[in-house]
């Protein structure tokens, strides 16, 4: 038997009741093994036939009562489908159908250090994340800038640029199947890479999904051109490839305040067999106030085949204080 106190929620999503409270957290149970169910506060109700109904709960026998204003329904618990309280329903029906204005949420990061006396450094950064999320699809951009210079003695000189940033967009084909597209951009001064464009597509498995995050596997082909203007006498050129790519997205709450991201890329050149990149992007967000933020973030890019006499590995790391907005 469950009992829903008018301080507890109770809610019900495909085969499980969940169960919020303030002194024992968040219980589920299978809704199968629920003997009887009774709640004092309006639900949302939906049953088999997609038909919702507001209304409290009370069990009579083997079938549950639903009591809206002055009327009566009875159903059997197989047929109930979904049980949702106001604020989640109110929430399920923005998601149905949404303005493309709407579901954003925007993760901002401005950092700023610098010194002065005997040696005098800047740097800047700002990387900004954005996600769209609705019931049937997934659209995200991101932008990572840093600039750092240094003067000592009198001689001054950049000590790294570097300019990163693409969006993409995903489309669900099955719950657990969608099919994703996406357009990165990246320029380095200090790797010599003038522009990279990359344009690509595939398909997406949800391998986990959760109440505090999501585990996504994808994979797909990529068209990626290049363009590089190396330290003279070496002149400026382009390469043009075809990729296959591999990699995961992944997210987790640790709390209502902090929460954590990983996506990792792998593109293998087929144009150039044995040739490749990766890409690795990771960063923490403390939730300080509604809308202040500490953040972490770590990207790194590694190519097999740089222009001549530049490293492989390119590392780029921020943190400092940010902002969130949600619309």
């Amino acid at each position: 038997m469950v009992t829903a106190s008018p301080e507890a929620s109770l809610n019900k999503d495909a085969k499980d009741l969940t169960i919020k409270t303030e002194y024992f957290g968040v219980v589920t149970l299978p809704w199968e093994k629920v003997a009887s169910v009774t709640a004092d506060k309006p639900l949302n109700v939906v049953v088999g036939s997609g038909q919702t109904v507001q209304g409290t709960l009370t069990t009579t026998g083997e079938q549950v009562e639903v009591a809206a204003g002055g009327t009566k329904q009875t159903v059997a618990p197989a047929e109930i489908k979904v049980l949702r309280n106001d604020a989640e329903q109110k929430a399920y029906l923005r998601l149905l159908n949404p303005g493309w204005g709407d579901l954003w949420v925007i993760n901002a990061n401005i950092g700023i250090a610098g010194t002065s006396g005997n040696a005098k450094t800047s740097t800047f950064t700002t990387p900004v994340n954005a996600v769209r999320v609705t019931n049937n699809d997934k659209t995200s951009a991101y932008f990572n800038f840093i600039r750092a210079s240094a003067s000592i003695g009198g001689a001054s000189a950049a000590t790294a640029q570097a300019v990163r940033g693409g969006w993409g967009y995903a489309r669900n084909l099955r719950p657990k199947l969608f099919v994703n597209t996406f357009n990165d951009y990246e320029y380095d001064k200090f790797q010599n890479l003038d522009l990279r464009v990359v344009l690509g597509g595939g398909l997406g498995y949800i391998a986990w999904k959760g109440e505090n995050g999501r585990l996504d596997i994808i994979g797909g082909g990529a068209y990626n051109r290049e363009k590089f203007d190396p330290i003279r006498p070496r002149q400026p050129f382009t390469r043009n490839s075809a990729e296959i790519y591999w990699g995961n997205d992944f997210n987790y709450k640790f709390s209502p305040r902090i929460s954590f991201f990983e996506n990792y890329r792998m593109f293998n050149n087929m144009t150039n067999t044995g040739e490749y990149r990766q890409n690795v992007d990771v960063g923490v967000a403390a939730a300080l106030t509604k809308w202040l933020t500490w953040n972490v973030a770590l990207s790194d890019r590694y190519l097999s085949n740089p222009a001549p006499g530049r490293k492989k590995n390119d590392f780029l790391y921020t943190m400092g204080l940010g902002f969130t907005i949600k619309r």
